[in-house]
Formats: structure tokens, C-alpha cells, sequence
């Protein structure tokens, strides 16, 4: 589970880099990169727990809610979408 604290970090980690200012939580860089962090965190979670099938409907419904952020991402703004899947490492 992400904690607040990590939260925090991630928040002014990207909200310097993408956002207008340290404490914007609500620009859609930064909401991707918290889910990202999310969608990290669960996965040692699902090779533990082969069916815990509730949960994984939880991660199916992060993934696709970062999905559709990174589609109106590259719409609204290309640059901001190519630099933002290099820092996370995502494939795309």
C-alpha cells in the first residue's frame, strides 16, 4: 500500500517536473504517476495470491484509469506525454 508520505514525495517529484507547482496533485502527470506507484505495489500482492480475484478487478480498474489519462495526455500534450513514459518506464 502506498502511504501518504510516498504520496507526498510523488507528488512534489512530478508536480516540479510537470505540473505548476509542488503541492498539484490534480494534473494528469501526476495523477498517472500515482497510479503508477499503485500498480507497482500490487503486483508482489498477485504472485502471492494467485486468486484473490476481487483485487485483481481493483488493478484491472487502475490500469484502465491510467490508460485513459495517458490517452488524453498524448492528445493535449505530446511532450509532456513522451517524457512522462520515459521517467515512468512504461511501454508505449
Amino acid at each position: 500500500m502506498i502511504t501518504v508520505a510516498e504520496s507526498k514525495k510523488i507528488v512534489a517529484e512530478f508536480g516540479k517536473e510537470f505540473g505548476s507547482s509542488e503541492k498539484d496533485s490534480g494534473c494528469t502527470a501526476v495523477q498517472v504517476a500515482l497510479i503508477t506507484t499503485r500498480i507497482n505495489n500490487l503486483a508482489p500482492h498477485f504472485a502471492a495470491n494467485k486468486h484473490d480475484y476481487s483485487g485483481n478487478r481493483g488493478l484491472l480498474k487502475l490500469i484502465g484509469q491510467r490508460k485513459r489519462l495517458l490517452s488524453y495526455l498524448a492528445k493535449t500534450d505530446d511532450k509532456k506525454y513522451q517524457a512522462l513514459i520515459k521517467k515512468l518506464g512504461l511501454r508505449k
